[in-house]
């Protein structure tokens, strides 16, 4: 462990309590823009939240940030702002509903630059304040890129999302090879599709893809589909939650089946350190990476 990681490490523990909670960390990623990674990151969220989970998300999209969008909320400053010491992060926390706060985020890029001054170490010490979340779920930019992998590769669970299209799908590969490279396990959910049908054979097309390039060392899952809905889109121009708007639509329905697969690794705990909770946890397991 370098000495910056080992003095984050005291850092966080620091602030642990002497029971402290298991924070999973969700990075959910996309191989290109516009397939709906930020509207399932966001009523993920809000349905985990609504079964009682206390849900933090973060915003990690490098320049394309946008769930103040999808909770149709004001942001004012975000972690950049506590990084450069002008807030606190208790002061860019945005409840959303009960259970449900939303951590603003910034250029990658531009958060890594502080990571070896005294300020990001500051910043490690006020983050305490999300120690209690049951899970951290982490809306990335384009899973290629260098920044995002770090936040791929700090994670406990990686979603990819992708629709059925040809630039898409191939785009989803990419992401998924790149990443099988420090992971052995990656989840992927199939948007847009127009039946079951669909997104099972589209799916069982990128694992034949990534069992003859990649080889049977990467486990990839089928977490679940989410159907073409014109409720979506109506959701999305309103600012509103499809899971919240219509709870009862198809789309919603199978959301749901998706949190309820992940919801079962919540209860097993795989991989989860109980000294990494909340978003100290998050940043001290970024730069063991970084």
């Amino acid at each position: 462990m370098t000495h910056q990681a080992a003095k984050l490490e005291a850092l966080v523990n620091k602030n642990r309590n002497a029971n402290p909670k298991k924070t999973r960390f969700i990075a959910i990623t996309s191989g290109k823009g516009g397939v709906g990674k930020s509207t399932i990151s966001s009523n993920m969220a809000h349905m985990m939240a609504k079964h009682g989970l206390k849900v933090g998300i973060f915003d990690a999209d490098i320049g394309l940030a946008n769930l103040d969008v999808m909770f149709n909320v004001k942001i004012k400053k975000n972690i950049l702002h506590v990084l450069k010491g002008e807030a606190t992060v208790e002061e860019i926390l945005v409840p959303i509903e009960k259970n449900l706060v939303l951590i603003p985020g910034e250029s990658g890029e531009e958060i890594f630059k502080y990571a070896s001054s005294g300020i990001f170490e500051r910043f490690m010490g006020e983050a305490h304040v999300l120690d209690d979340l049951d899970v951290l779920i982490i809306d990335t930019g384009a899973g290629i890129g260098e920044h995002t992998q770090l936040f791929l590769r700090a994670c406990d669970d990686v979603i990819v999302v992708t629709v059925p299209d040809p630039a898409a799908i191939t785009d989803a590969y990419a992401t998924i090879k790149i990443t099988s490279r420090v992971r052995d396990e990656i989840n992927v959910i199939m948007n847009q599709v127009r039946s079951d049908k669909e997104a099972s054979a589209l799916f069982e097309k990128i694992q034949k893809v990534a069992l003859a390039n990649i080889g049977d060392k990467l486990r990839l899952n089928y977490l679940g589909q989410i159907s073409s809905d014109p409720k979506v889109a109506v959701s999305v121009k309103k600012r509103a939650l499809f899971a919240r708007e219509f709870p009862t639509s198809k789309p919603a329905t199978e959301l749901e089946m998706i949190v309820k697969r992940i919801a079962k690794k919540l209860e097993r705990n795989v991989l989860v350190n109980p000294q990494e909770s909340g978003l100290g946890g998050l940043f001290k397991r970024l730069m063991e990476h970084f």
